[in-house]
């Protein structure tokens, strides 16, 4: 039964490693043998990753992704288990089926849709605009995605609302598995239902939140292709332009493979070494890790 997963897992995550190997040569692509042309390319060593270290964008596009990043890690982190506690104490059936189907629908919606969601209500007769003019908190519309200073906080709640309700999911098994006699023992010594939260649910889900930390600061340079192509445009390309789209503009667009190779492989590098980090630092402060 495992076999199929095998398979899928050698084929799309082992096998294409072996195109690492144009982050180290100056490849040209041309008609003919794929595997050929990449072998008997010039080996040109870190030439690449020093090109991406010395040039003038080194600087900005690791500005924006690790600020794009964090600004989510903030909001979508928390969001999930704070969902997932409401809704484990909802306690009519039919409410708590709607709010977890409504929840989840946005994570099932392609990020090409949702980002025509998002500019839809923030455009300057939009929700957003429509409600700032009401309650007279601005005269003139807001120009959301047309101002840079604005662009990493709209990611990072598109994100979060794209991907909250179903996150939830892991946390709602988690609670699902804790003991309903701690909470009857609990009541019994008189604790509330924010003390039972406190004591009891928080702690339990202690080891999930963790794990999941740890896997989220790995992840800490992927900011996200989609929402960031689909959001952005020339105008805020100083504070759109991450680490995955840069390699898309050079490597597709500008045919510098070998380049925006480079770029991907200094981007899993350092989301292993982080991976690794963290996991070492939380299984010294709370003898719990990934590994």
């Amino acid at each position: 039964m495992l076999s199929p997963a095998v398979i899928w897992a050698l084929c799309f995550c082992y096998l294409p490693m072996v195109g690492i190997y144009m982050a180290f040569v100056n490849y040209q692509p041309s008609l003919g043998d794929f595997w050929h042309h990449l072998f008997h390319a010039e080996f040109v060593g870190v030439d690449w990753f020093e090109y991406f270290f010395r040039n003038g964008d080194f600087v900005r596009i690791m500005r924006n992704t690790i600020a794009s990043t964090l600004l989510t890690l903030l909001f979508s982190f928390p969001a999930p288990i704070i969902i997932a506690i409401a809704v484990n104490e909802v306690k009519n059936g039919l409410f708590r089926r709607s709010v977890q189907t409504v929840s989840y629908l946005p994570h099932f919606i392609s990020w090409v849709i949702a980002a025509n969601i998002v500019v839809t209500v923030l455009s300057s007769d939009g929700v957003v605009n429509s409600l700032l003019k009401f309650l007279h908190l601005t005269d003139a519309s807001v120009l959301f995605l047309q101002e840079g200073k604005y662009f990493w906080w709209i990611v990072a709640f598109a994100n979060t609302w794209k991907d909250m309700g179903y996150s939830s999911i892991i946390y709602l098994a988690a609670i699902s598995s804790i003991n309903g006699d701690l909470y009857e023992a609990a009541k019994v010594d008189g604790a509330g239902r924010f003390k039972q939260i406190r004591y009891i649910t928080l702690p339990h889900l202690k080891p999930t939140i963790v794990i999941l930390l740890i896997l989220s600061l790995g992840g800490i340079l992927n900011a996200g292709f989609d929402q960031h192509f689909l959001l952005g445009n020339g105008l805020v390309q100083d504070y759109s332009d991450v680490l995955s789209t840069y390699s898309f503009r050079y490597g597709l667009q500008n045919s510098m493979f070998s380049y925006a190779s480079a770029v991907g492989v200094f981007n899993s590098v350092v989301a292993f070494m982080l991976i690794v980090v963290v996991n070492f630092a939380s299984k010294k402060l709370n003898n719990q890790s990934l590994f």
